[in-house]
């Protein structure tokens, strides 16, 4: 079960105003005082209220463009002054954290390499103490669930109420069309342990390409996340840091006003409700038949287990595995069940039907 955490909800913050979703937009990196207020500029023209822009930057090799620095939070300073909009960026450290606090920035995020470490974190958490300042929580890089969630217990602990999550995916080897691995499974859980949790979608680091960033924000939304956190910078093409997943103010206008569908998380319908109940009846009766179809194999394999032990033969018969799973996936296609559902849900059923065999051979 999980932790409970002591939250102030985030209608209280003064940064958002529904309907969803909630937006924070800005550039990848604050590069000028001229960049940073045009940037602005065109997001506050239609109704862009929070405003980001990274002033730390960790980059994986030296040399690269690292961020303004400090010199960049007075430009910050300025669009707070200028057009009335919160700002917030990036921290990962304590120097970073009271810099922050020392220029008055709003509200800060940490990022996926830091999350994944307890340490900075916890001294993040420290330099927070007693102070007012929301905190959104990236992912870290891995799919560790346990380690996200610790992260907002570590600031949580500290005394920091305002505290939300950012979804940006899961670094990843494997080839594929997105910068990150959505990983929504993942999102999916934290949601279910914590739904009075501020959710963010970050498709602009999860997509790594304009042209991913609608189907991406559009996803967030039919999963009933509330807000967005998306890049938006005035000349995209010359930007010193992930120029190729950056809006101009314009298209993410045109984004957020012409192609995205916001759905309602409930309906008052009584034809909806009606519809949705006797759907979820049905449902209620296939997982039923499930658990029940479960059981009986693991009954069969209780027996196949006996059978090896009285034979004298090992448990794990690879050969056998693999024929069977290659077997489920191409029966699965043809109900339309994809390759990693199948692969996932197999997978499972056979390591509980090793473990019972286990059982037995142990006894």
């Amino acid at each position: 079960m999980a932790k409970t955490l002591d939250l102030v909800p985030v209608g209280e913050w003064g940064f958002f105003t529904l309907p969803r979703p909630m937006v924070i937009a800005g550039p990848c990196s604050a590069e000028t005082e001229e960049q940073v207020m045009e940037t602005a500029r065109g997001l506050n023209e239609f109704g862009i209220h929070v405003f980001r822009a990274g002033i730390w930057k960790p980059r994986t090799h030296p040399g690269c463009f690292e961020g303004i620095g400090t010199e960049g939070l007075k430009w910050l300073q300025k669009v707070k002054k200028t057009y009335g909009m919160k700002v917030c960026t990036e921290i990962a450290s304590e120097k970073h954290a009271y810099e922050c606090i020392k220029y008055g920035i709003d509200m800060v995020w940490l990022g996926a390499r830091t999350t994944a470490n307890p340490f900075l974190v916890q001294e993040i958490a420290d330099a927070l103490r007693d102070t007012d300042i929301p905190v959104l929580v990236k992912n870290p890089v891995n799919p560790d669930l346990d380690l996200w969630i610790g992260a907002l217990e570590r600031l949580n602990r500290a005394g920091v109420k305002k505290l939300g999550v950012i979804h940006r995916g899961f670094s990843t080897s494997e080839k594929q069309a997105y910068r990150n691995d959505p990983g929504w499974k993942i999102a999916i859980e934290l949601r279910t342990r914590y739904p009075e949790l501020p959710f963010f979608a970050d498709p602009s680091h999860m997509g790594g390409k304009r042209e991913y960033l609608l189907e991406l924000s559009q996803r967030a939304m039919d999963l009933g996340l509330e807000g967005l956190m998306i890049e938006s910078h005035c000349n995209p093409a010359a930007a010193l840091s992930d120029a190729g997943q950056q809006l101009t103010p314009d298209g993410l206008r045109n984004l957020l006003e012409c192609g995205l569908k916001v759905r309602d998380n409930d309906s008052d319908s009584e034809a909806y409700r009606e519809g949705i109940v006797q759907l979820r009846a049905q449902i209620d009766i296939i997982d039923e038949n499930l658990l029940y179809s479960f059981a009986s194999r693991m009954g069969v394999s209780k027996k196949i287990g006996q059978y090896k032990k009285e034979h004298n033969i090992a448990i794990l018969q690879t050969s056998r595995w693999d024929s069977i799973l290659a077997a489920m996936r191409e029966r699965g296609a043809a109900y339309g069940l994809s390759d990693e559902f199948i692969t996932t849900v197999f997978t499972a059923i056979h390591e509980e039907s090793v473990r019972k065999q286990n059982e037995i051979l142990e006894a």
